[in-house]
């Protein structure tokens, strides 16, 4: 059968569109998204903030539940986020990771200061202070987060990091190495609002929520 897709990111025209199951997740980027844009490739594939990247030798997979799952990624709802190599994984670890602390409810307190302590750590990382303390308080805390977990937040922040810290392990090294991101360049949360001819619209507002959910009105 047929499967409704969007695809965003650093794609040449975000878009939607309906694709057979079955298809090759490069072929499904090519034709929903234009692919990227000319001279570049694609670097990773998240199917939304619930499932592990999938990074580039893998987008021949065809694109269902049970082929994603079996390479170790997933399909999700079928919304997938694209970046090609000049985005720096470890600033997508962190927004991702970010999204998903903001949006814990704080009922169980493993999720909650769990995720909070991952975001922590890849922001100094990301900044160019991190140190190997912090890729251990990340480990650390990956493998505890769901502890009494009630809902898949937690799961998802399990998921997202350490695939990205596994598929992407010298992008890590060169933050700690050289005190400085080397792929310095802005990369959106990819939280979408609309989809039109202009492109895709992300919801910025989510940069101005606090943990608690109110919001910051003085951040610019």
């Amino acid at each position: 059968g047929n499967v409704v897709v969007t695809v965003v990111g650093d794609v040449v025209r975000p878009g939607v569109a309906e694709v057979e199951l079955g298809t090759p997740m490069r072929d499904v980027i090519a034709s929903v998204g234009g692919g990227v844009a000319d001279g570049r490739r694609v670097k990773a594939v998240f199917s939304g903030v619930a499932n592990p990247v999938l990074p580039a030798h893998l987008l021949g997979t065809p694109m269902s539940y049970e082929d994603l799952a079996r390479v170790g990624a997933g399909m999700g709802s079928c919304g997938f986020v694209v970046y090609d190599e000049t985005a720096c994984m470890v600033e997508v670890a962190r927004q991702l990771s970010r999204f998903l602390y903001i949006e814990s409810c704080g009922q169980c307190p493993p999720c909650k200061l769990g995720s909070q302590a991952i975001t922590d750590a890849l922001t100094r990382i990301e900044a160019g202070g991190g140190t190997d303390h912090d890729v251990g308080v990340i480990g650390s805390w990956v493998d505890r987060v769901t502890d009494g977990a009630r809902c898949y937040l937690a799961t998802q922040e399990r998921l997202v990091v350490s695939s990205v810290l596994r598929s992407f392990p010298d992008e890590v090294a060169e933050h700690l190495e050289r005190g400085a991101c080397p792929r310095p360049r802005p990369v959106p949360l990819p939280k979408l609002v609309d989809l039109g001819p202009g492109g895709a619209v992300y919801d910025d507002s989510h940069y101005r929520k606090r943990p608690d959910w109110t919001y910051d009105d003085s951040a610019g």
